[in-house]
């Protein structure tokens, strides 16, 4: 059996949602302001191929399909070094958008293997990987007004 991850989050990015929706959707623009995410090339209207490097030494290769780009909930189905799902809830807030994360994945292969004792190691990369999401976000967010 695969080791599972849940993460969630909560953050604040100075946006309406609408703003920080249009930049979410586009994921082929993600390496231009999320440092972690490598590459991006599309396998069509709902598919993508992702590779992310956080702060350890590997890069995770995935396949991302769209389940849902409503206003307020954007999520995507994950297959690849990761199996599960990932999903953006978005709400209005005084002067921006709170943004709720949901991820819930299995772990494969030697990384799988790895996790069962690293696990600390792998919740700080992730950590760190959705701080420089966030960070990402709301500088792309502002640029764009």
């Amino acid at each position: 059996m695969s080791p599972s991850f849940v993460f969630g989050g909560r953050w604040h990015v100075p946006g309406p949602p609408a703003a920080v929706h249009d930049v979410l959707v586009d994921l082929e623009r993600y390496p231009e302001w999320w440092p972690q995410i490598v590459a991006v090339a599309s396998l069509g209207p709902d598919d993508a191929r992702v590779l992310c490097r956080s702060a350890l030494p590997y890069t995770l290769d995935l396949v991302l399909r769209a389940a849902d780009r409503s206003p307020s909930r954007l999520e995507v189905e994950v297959s690849g070094d990761l199996s599960g799902t990932v999903g953006f809830t978005l709400a209005p807030t005084d002067g921006g958008t709170r943004l709720d994360l949901d991820q819930r994945v299995r772990v494969s292969g030697l990384l799988g293997l790895a996790s069962y004792v690293a696990r600390p190691v792998l919740r700080w990369n992730h950590h760190r990987m959705m701080a420089g999401c966030v960070a990402g976000l709301s500088e792309r967010v502002v640029a764009l007004r």
